[in-house]
């Protein structure tokens, strides 16, 4: 035990002593043996479990901590992290026993350390491994903590890369909240533009270690805002007189831009409209484009969407309807504005859409609470290859789950009509197809013309289910369908498969069973594509299409007769 005592007195002295020399007042971290003292009187305190050694060693630790915060504001480049994490994990373990409270503290560490240093790789190891070590107690006594800085946390990851992976796929759900889970979906999304601002300011100002980014917000005219303002908009750096300025690369970036101050901040304060239209983020999008892709640029390309499947899982398992009804209008509104890699956008809109249809498979009244946005979505359809789809897949919901099911006659109706516009405007149009452009090559014409059919194909097959399922829009969509199958559009698949419908249409039972609601309700007793068969003994069924289902013309392809596959009584 005397070897412990010597042990204990020699730290607390060292701590004490700091408390009083002067010349550490300002970088407290210039003495390294500090954070080892710090370390070897927690690991004592644990093992004697004494709360008369915790009382003691408190007011300097304490004491530690305060006057290391305060040296950061000393624009202090040496890092404290480590430190103050240590000292963290002595508030977090003895809090009670001393009646601290040890939010001020955390939050005091992310907004004065974490912000200055995430891009060490150093701390930003040790903060992830805080974080899942203290995870639970976080979640339970602070659970608005991580939510709030989840911004910085993202700086953290998209900095650091794959590497730290797996430790923040960890932390991640900690992240997400009912006030932090509709602004986190788009910087999950514009992850890779986070990476672009964050390496434009190191390539602007030098390394991010020890400088707080989020200052430039705050700041009423900081040089490094006006050193970047300049460069955007003249090509030269402050000072250099501009003559032959280094002209760096031509992806200039203005980090003035709202859209880059919104991407740098540090804590959640909401969605945040961005303009994806703005200079700033024009150019980023160029400069992606034309320049080679840094390392970190790859990673986070990579890991983006995995950290987005654990969003959507979340999302799926744990959300309320109504955030999720307000992520889906928030991902219609974003899906044609994602970062211009191909693999990337694959990967992003990929998830995208089946997070979507998935939704509404699980609430169909989504599709009639969203007809609105919806309705939007099918008008631009045309505008662009992402918008394209999007219409396609939103055009197969609508059809699939009834417009929202019986209960919502009218959105169906609203809906019907937004379908019939859509049809009609590319059989009486010049808008038969995408946009009319002479420039446009044989390869381009191709492929134009089979995404128009393709979309064309869903828009007949949704009119057609949506009047299988209400029935009163029934006449309507024979005068759509035989208007479609009577035209003369260039591909014969869209104007068949109108022709088939309207075949189907002519026989309720059959159209009901292919055609009909994704789900049993009241009035139906089967879901589509089924044929109830013990019931053929007693009810007649006939001119059952099956060429019609296989898409096949000429007689039925099959050798047997209802006698092969009926049961005998």
């Amino acid at each position: 035990m005397g070897n412990r005592d010597r042990e204990w007195d020699f730290h607390l002295r060292s701590l004490s002593n700091s408390a009083r020399d002067s010349s550490l007042a300002n970088d407290t971290a210039s003495d390294p043996s500090l954070l080892q003292s710090v370390k070897k009187l927690f690991e004592l305190c644990k093992a004697e479990n004494s709360e008369d050694l915790v009382a003691r060693v408190y007011p300097n630790i304490n004491k530690l901590f305060q006057r290391a915060v305060a040296s950061l504001s000393q624009q202090s480049r040496t890092s404290i992290g480590l430190l103050l994490l240590a000292i963290l994990q002595f508030y977090l373990d003895f809090g009670e026993v001393v009646l601290h409270d040890a939010d001020p503290s955390l939050r005091a560490f992310f907004r004065s350390c974490l912000s200055r240093e995430f891009s060490d790789p150093v701390v930003a190891e040790a903060t992830l491994d805080f974080l899942n070590m203290n995870k639970k107690k976080l979640l339970t006594s602070f659970p608005t903590l991580l939510p709030q800085f989840f911004p910085l946390l993202l700086k953290l990851i998209a900095w650091n890369g794959e590497r730290l992976e797996k430790s923040f796929l960890k932390v991640f759900p900690g992240l997400m909240s009912p006030g932090s889970f509709l602004p986190l979906f788009p910087s999950l999304v514009d992850l890779p533009i986070l990476v672009v601002a964050l390496e434009k300011v190191e390539r602007s100002s030098g390394s991010l270690i020890g400088s707080s980014i989020a200052s430039i917000q705050k700041s009423a005219a900081p040089e490094m805002l006006l050193a970047l303002m300049d460069e955007a908009y003249t090509g030269s750096t402050i000072g250099d007189g501009g003559g032959d300025s280094e002209s760096e690369d031509s992806n200039t970036i203005d980090v003035a831009d709202p859209l880059f101050l919104d991407l740098l901040k540090d804590e959640n304060d909401g969605i945040a409209e961005r303009h994806w239209t703005s200079p700033g983020m024009a150019t980023a999008l160029q400069a992606a484009i034309n320049n080679p892709q840094s390392e970190r640029l790859k990673q986070i390309l990579k890991m983006a969407p995995r950290i987005l499947d654990v969003y959507i899982a979340i999302t799926l398992r744990d959300v309320n309807n109504s955030l999720i009804c307000a992520l889906i209008s928030l991902l219609m509104s974003r899906h044609a504005t994602i970062f211009p890699d191909k693999r990337f956008s694959y990967e992003v809109h990929k998830r995208l859409l089946e997070f979507m249809l998935a939704a509404f498979h699980r609430s169909p009244d989504f599709i009639a609470l969203l007809k609105k946005p919806i309705m939007d979505r099918l008008g631009e359809a045309y505008d662009s290859p992402a918008k394209t789809e999007l219409a396609l897949q939103l055009c197969w919901a609508i059809g699939e789950h009834g417009g929202g099911g019986d209960s919502h006659k009218d959105a169906a109706r609203e809906l019907f009509e937004s379908l019939e516009l859509l049809l009609y405007e590319n059989l009486s149009s010049s808008r038969l197809g995408l946009r009319q452009e002479s420039a446009l090559s044989s390869d381009s014409e191709t492929s134009r013309k089979s995404s128009q059919s393709r979309l064309l194909c869903f828009v007949v097959t949704a009119i057609a289910k949506l009047a299988t399922h209400h029935r009163e829009l029934l006449p309507r969509a024979r005068v759509s369908l035989g208007k479609v199958a009577g035209s003369r559009i260039s591909d014969v698949r869209v104007w068949r498969r109108a022709r088939d419908y309207l075949g189907l249409m002519n026989e309720p039972a059959i159209c009901l069973s292919v055609l009909g609601p994704s789900r049993p309700s009241c009035g139906y007793a089967q879901k589509p594509g089924t044929v109830n068969w013990s019931e053929g003994g007693t009810k007649l069924i006939a001119h059952i299409p099956f060429y019609i289902l296989g898409e096949q013309e000429g007689p039925p392809f099959h050798d047997f007769s209802f006698s092969d596959i009926l049961p005998r009584r």
